[in-house]
């Protein structure tokens, strides 16, 4: 049971109480418009913020201070939720009722919270520039590691030319020419706007009292500045045209991406249809992609799709070789076919409602994986609670995943090959 507490305009204190854990959960999280500008300056900022604070300036005292708190953790969080992009700080820490002599660990967290956020190391009028250019090669090296992974690169190389006219075609990282070109006062000033302008959500799994939460939270709030503006709600996918994209790379196996829309998102009542028709699809071993075209076919060595409920956009992605390019794109869409035409078995359905059903029954079974549900949920515009998602995923018939899959149009490709192919 989610209790929500608004509590000063702007900044929204999410409570779910739970005394099943030793230790609790507590997130704190700057919720931003994604948009190339900012992307890089938000994703940077945990980092920066992590690395010292005035009464603990190194990663050296921060480290005794969390050992202190009997082995607390404290976390960078950044997210692409739809439109928007998070970008705070999440710890976790043991329970109070198994402290030691009455020892008050979510007090001293949430104080140690505000000295990270509100108390960074600075010099001159920025950031510390050793802590900046640290953290700069850090995440420059992250976003270019994407290369190392071709499946991952062909699959964002799609997506930013899908979703050109989209902010979901925006890295949730940012871009690494980005990156290099922060300087530390522009940051700083940067990080003290959106303090002051953002939606602030924070979210706390554990078994202290909501009210306390909020009693406890109100001194790091306060000393915030505040100038709170609204952001706008989610939007359908921006369609600024499709087509077929062909790049070429020193590799030895190619990677086929297709890109489909949808009306269909996680705000529409037949959320849970197209959730079902996914997997059966392309998103498991069960699935009609992996069953058909790896297995019985031979025609890729991985295939997959994904379903991106806050855009209604799905993708499918295979590793294959490289002359089985178009034979691999027609029985991909032959599968989607015999969705869209009602050719589902009983089995099938059952196996992909079980898949879905398993996946949100983990929802509860540990604090991160119920902030990372309730936090996404709310900011995506998802009304559902994993109770509800479940009933709705149950009640999903066969002719609603070929009404769903029916919905999809291919909008575009891509194919990353090799240099001579």
């Amino acid at each position: 049971m989610i209790k929500t507490i608004e509590l000063l305009p702007g900044i929204t204190l999410r409570c779910h109480a739970d005394t099943r854990f030793k230790q609790g959960c507590l997130t704190f999280a700057l919720v931003r418009p994604m948009n190339k500008e900012e992307a890089a300056m938000n994703a940077l900022i945990p980092a920066i913020l992590l690395r010292g604070s005035k009464n603990h300036p190194d990663l050296r005292t921060i480290t005794l201070k969390l050992d202190d708190l009997y082995g607390a953790s404290v976390g960078t969080q950044v997210r692409r939720i739809g439109d928007y992009q998070t970008t705070g700080l999440a710890c976790g820490f043991v329970e109070d009722r198994f402290a030691l002599n009455g020892d008050r660990i979510l007090e001293s967290m949430i104080n140690f919270l505000r000295e990270l956020l509100l108390e960074p190391v600075t010099e001159d009028d920025g950031f510390s520039r050793d802590y900046v250019e640290s953290e700069k090669k850090n995440l420059i090296a992250t976003i270019e590691s994407e290369l190392n992974n071709k499946g991952a690169y062909a699959m964002s190389r799609m997506l930013r030319s899908m979703c050109r006219a989209d902010s979901y075609g925006i890295p949730r990282l940012g871009e690494a020419s980005d990156v290099a070109a922060i300087e530390s006062a522009a940051l700083l000033r940067h990080y003290r706007r959106i303090l002051r302008e953002s939606p602030i959500h924070i979210f706390y799994v554990g078994s202290a009292p909501a009210e306390t939460v909020a009693e406890l939270l109100m001194p790091l709030l306060k000393g915030i500045d505040r100038d709170y503006v609204n952001l706008l709600g989610q939007t359908p996918f921006q369609d600024a045209g499709g087509g077929d994209m062909v790049e070429r790379m020193d590799v030895a196996q190619g990677k086929l991406c297709l890109g489909y829309v949808t009306p269909i998102t996680n705000r529409s009542a037949d959320f849970a249809a197209m959730q079902v028709m996914n997997t059966m699809f392309g998103a498991g071993m069960t699935s009609k992609l992996f069953v058909n075209v790896r297995e019985k076919l031979s025609l890729c060595y991985s295939i997959g799709s994904g379903y991106y409920g806050s855009k209604g956009i799905l993708t499918v992605s295979a590793g294959i070789d490289f002359a089985k390019e178009q034979q691999t794109r027609d029985e991909i869409e032959k599968q989607l076919e015999a969705i869209r035409s009602g050719e589902i078995t009983a089995a099938e359905l059952t196996a992909a409602k079980e898949a879905i059903l398993s996946g949100l029954r983990s929802t509860h079974d540990a604090p991160g994986a119920i902030e990372g549900y309730y936090s996404t949920a709310a900011l995506s515009g998802m009304g559902m609670t994993p109770a509800e998602y479940m009933d709705a995923v149950r009640a999903v018939t066969a002719e609603q995943v070929s009404a769903a899959a029916g919905t999809l149009k291919l909008h575009t490709t891509y194919f990353l090959k090799g240099v001579n192919e």
